[in-house]
């Protein structure tokens, strides 16, 4: 009998150092698969991102994926946490910056009272000219950039200022997103109008997955995914005016030239706007719902658009942002009202665009820091996911 029992322990024990052994073996495949997964994601974001949304999310899930992407943002904002104690960030290096500060009086040209919290870098809420070759003796988009978290030096927003007066924006639904599972795909490239009359200007992101809000967009007479109500709209119309606001369900009328949303405002009336944990958590994007994230927020990349008291965009994006630090970015440059866009790093672009003389265009990256992140070929041959386009009124 007492042997019976020896054997049962030697089994138990057996089978628990199996277990461990097991346990060692997943872990340690987990955390090669999230190294590798960094290291991919820090030098090819768009194929990773397309990767893991092609591929790696419907075989694994949603939850999943969020789960792995949430782990490997929140690695990456305590790495940054660290290596800028011992660092001073630098100022972002916009590509197509003209040396003459802003002058126009279309544009708001009032510099950006830099964070108390850090010493100003270089340059730090000061607009300068972006220059377009459509536009050689006219200022039409500034740009500068600023820091709105105290607790994070290295959280830099670049802005973009839009003169609304001289350029038009419109919007173009992807192949997939955000219509493509309701069996409404968009042609997802720059119209060839536009492209062949030199009128393009530049191009930027656009909003959420459809799977990440079944946010909507409508352009022209074309329903891509059905408006929400109470959710964050930028919309355009035929008169040229632009207007971000919070959809309410109100028919908008026949003159509407495009229509999308991508979650809750994160500014009205110029001030962050009061959201409910439920509300809270549409504007985080494609990351975990935990209560304690919902306090500290999801630090990646992010991007939103805003509109400010002359009538002019303003395109914000920047890394290590919460949607409140986003928020308060684009309140310190001047916008009144603000949405949300697209986030994480494989999906915020800003590209200005010149044609050259092979009749194709030049592209232009808003910093390097955009440059690595991105492929401006998508605008031409076939975006996705939707994105907006600029273009010479």
């Amino acid at each position: 009998m007492q042997d019976i029992k020896l054997d049962q322990k030697k089994i138990r024990s057996f089978r628990f150092r199996t277990f461990i052994k097991w346990l060692k073996r997943v872990l340690l495949v987990v955390v090669i698969l999230l190294i590798g997964l960094g290291i991919f994601v820090k030098f090819d974001a768009p194929a990773a991102a397309d990767i893991t949304d092609n591929y790696i999310r419907p075989l694994i899930g949603d939850q999943q994926v969020i789960f792995i992407e949430n782990i490997f943002f929140s690695i990456s904002d305590i790495a940054d946490n660290i290596i800028y104690k011992f660092k001073a960030p630098e100022s972002p290096q916009f590509l197509d910056q003209g040396k003459n500060l802003i002058t126009s009086p279309e544009l708001d040209h009032t510099p950006i009272i830099p964070n108390e919290s850090f010493k100003p870098l270089s340059g730090e809420g000061i607009w300068h000219n972006l220059s377009s070759a459509l536009f050689p003796d006219k200022e039409v988009m500034a740009t500068t950039f600023i820091r709105p978290d105290p607790q994070r030096s290295y959280a830099i927003v670049s802005i973009v200022e839009i003169n609304t007066k001289l350029l038009g924006i419109n919007a173009i639904a992807g192949t997939k997103e955000p219509g493509g599972s309701l069996g409404n795909p968009g042609p997802g490239v720059v119209p060839q109008s536009v492209a062949d009359n030199n009128t393009l200007v530049g191009a930027f992101n656009g909003g959420f997955l459809y799977a990440d809000g079944k946010y909507g967009m409508v352009v022209g007479d074309k329903t891509y995914a059905p408006l929400q109500v109470d959710a964050g709209t930028i919309a355009t119309y035929s008169d040229g005016s632009i207007k971000i606001f919070n959809y309410t369900g109100d028919n908008l009328g026949t003159n509407v030239v495009f229509a999308r949303q991508n979650g809750p405002l994160i500014l009205e009336n110029n001030d962050r706007t009061t959201m409910t944990p439920e509300e809270y958590k549409k504007v985080l994007g494609r990351v975990l719902h935990s209560k304690k994230e919902l306090v500290r927020g999801t630090y990646t990349w992010r991007s939103g658009i805003g509109i400010n008291k002359m009538g002019n965009l303003l395109y914000a994006a920047g890394n290590n942002l919460s949607p409140m630090t986003l928020a308060d970015a684009l309140r310190m440059a001047g916008a009144l009202s603000a949405v949300q866009l697209d986030i994480n790093p494989s999906q915020v672009h800003f590209y200005v665009f010149n044609k050259n003389s092979k009749g194709t265009y030049d592209s232009i990256p808003l910093n390097k820091e955009l440059q690595s992140l991105n492929h401006p070929a998508r605008y031409f041959n076939g975006s996705s996911r939707d994105f907006f386009y600029l273009y010479k009124k």
